[in-house]
């Protein structure tokens, strides 16, 4: 698969959204890149639009994906 097969579904604010959506989107088969400027990963920097991280799925996993955060965000995921 080459870089051209791979869409952004959310950007995201922070590293640690990031690494549970990326969990949560494996967990359900689909297969994650996550991209940050390396300008921001080489300093630290993880807040403002430098830190924002883009979740990245094939192309043809895009509609599950999708469907998969719509659900975290609505909080079908949560534990009661």
């Amino acid at each position: 698969m080459n870089d051209a097969d791979w869409v952004p579904v959310l950007t995201t604010p922070n590293q640690a959204q990031a690494e549970i959506l990326r969990g949560l989107l494996e967990a359900q088969g689909v297969s994650v890149w996550l991209l940050q400027e390396p300008a921001a990963r080489a300093i630290g920097i993880q807040m403002g639009p430098l830190g924002e991280i883009q979740i990245l799925v094939p192309k043809d996993q895009q509609a599950q994906a999708e469907e998969v955060i719509d659900a975290f965000f609505r909080g079908d995921f949560e534990q009661t």
